[in-house]
């Protein structure tokens, strides 16, 4: 999301997702999603679930293009890639500025809240207020509430790295904070929740606690009772394309943890290794003072294990603070998509016993009751609106992919430069000191 002022647009209102084109889709009407065109069961899983989505891409560089001529030229040339959407927009927010509050019966954190918008829903074209973690929690429900047939953006776990005990740290709060801001972002760039009226209150309001203290929502309660209804009722069977969502998102799910969990180890690993590199370097140094000739060779043996380690820290470092966390708001991500799923399944569940209900009278044309077809245009338009935010994922995921390997990818070959760099340095001191004997 730009940092600039935001292109003074007129406001055109919520849209339904299903009148909006898929971000990838081209010129083509084929390749639109909505209307009456909507693609079959089998196309679009073998669009949107097919062998290139279930294996994650791989850093490398793709075929038939040539390899970079430097590491840094690998993000130069993604970079062309994040202007493709050509999206105009009119609302803007970011996240900054965390400050510590004490008080006599909790300390907590806040985060300013910066918003520019044209948009007619907005009073005044800039706001700034502060929120804090509880803040953004009580958005993300309200949003569920309010829009339950669409995908929700996760938030960042309470406690964002396992083991964590100081979470007022400087590093824990800016991982928080880059989490949160990539939160309303997701929300922002959304064509139906950026609308939702409890998220233009967490962004404008200064008391949000007044807001807070409303009782629970309609939809809430229509929730609750769909679940009454369809408590003791078994769904026949999910369709096809939906299986194949709820397929993917358990594999998914599935290789993201394993690689989470292996990137801790080799984490922790590398951090033991780096204590170890400190501990090794001074050594070095050390005995250079006992020798004559060899002094010289054995500083620089001490500075390259010295230059090495900051290498290996930096390297750590992007680890815990880059790539580690995308990983988690993506596993977050697909619980959340199950959880919109089970809602969808519960609706179809209550079209389906409804119908039944309508068969077993002893009618011989017995007349669709009104509430049966309202049922069934909610089933419908929750299929519509989760395909299309499964799309719309899918998009962003790519994106998110494929920037966070190729920036590991950079991250590695730097560090490995790096140390390349630092043992070749030292090896004209010991080729000068074997011609001068």
């Amino acid at each position: 999301m730009a940092g600039g002022p935001p292109k003074a647009l007129p406001s055109t209102g919520p849209q339904s997702l299903r009148d909006m084109p898929h971000p990838l889709a081209g010129s083509s009407s084929e390749e639109a999603v909505g209307g009456d065109s909507t693609p079959s069961p089998d196309l679009l899983m073998a669009r949107s679930f097919g062998d290139k989505d279930l294996i994650l891409p791989n850093g490398g560089t793709p075929a038939g293009t040539s390899s970079p001529a430097s590491s840094s030229s690998l993000l130069n040339r993604l970079q062309l890639d994040d202007d493709i959407d050509g999206e105009t927009r009119d609302l803007f927010v970011t996240v900054d500025d965390p400050k510590k509050h004490v008080c006599t019966m909790e300390t907590y954190i806040t985060y300013r809240i910066t918003t520019k918008s044209t948009r007619v829903e907005f009073d005044l074209p800039e706001y700034s207020v502060r929120r804090r973690y509880q803040d953004f929690d009580w958005l993300r429900n309200k949003l569920e509430e309010s829009q339950p047939t669409h995908l929700i953006p996760p938030l960042p776990e309470k406690f964002v790295v396992k083991g964590v005990v100081d979470r007022f740290s400087e590093e824990f709060v800016e991982t928080r904070r880059k989490a949160l801001d990539k939160f309303l972002k997701r929300i922002t760039d959304h064509p139906v929740l950026s609308f939702n009226e409890h998220f233009n209150v967490f962004l404008t309001a200064k008391d949000l606690n007044a807001y807070k203290k409303q009782g629970i929502a309609l939809l809430s309660r229509v929730g609750e009772s769909v679940k009454h209804v369809t408590g003791g009722y078994k769904l026949r069977s999910r369709p096809l394309e939906f299986a194949a969502i709820s397929d993917y998102l358990d594999t998914f799910a599935l290789k993201l943890g394993t690689i989470d969990r292996i990137a801790q180890r080799i984490i922790k690993e590398e951090i033991e290794y780096l204590v170890e590199l400190r501990e090794y370097g001074p050594v070095y140094s050390t005995w250079s003072a006992l020798e004559g000739e060899l002094a010289e060779p054995l500083e620089g043996v001490s500075a390259c294990i010295g230059n090495c380690s900051t290498a290996l820290e930096e390297l750590t470092d992007d680890m815990t603070e880059e790539f580690l966390p995308v990983l988690r708001e993506y596993i977050l991500y697909s619980d959340s998509m199950k959880g919109v799923l089970k809602k969808r399944d519960q609706v179809q569940a209550e079209y389906e016993a409804k119908l039944e209900a309508v068969a077993l009278r002893k009618e011989e044309r017995p007349k669709v009751p009104a509430d049966v077809e309202k049922c069934q245009d909610r089933m419908e338009c929750f299929n519509a609106d989760l395909k299309a935010d499964m799309e719309r994922w899918q998009s962003n995921k790519r994106h998110d992919f494929r920037q966070l390997l190729v920036g590991l990818a950079d991250k590695n070959i730097q560090y490995y430069e790096k140390c390349l760099m630092a043992w070749e340095s030292i090896i004209p001191l010991l080729q000068e000191k074997q011609e001068t004997k």
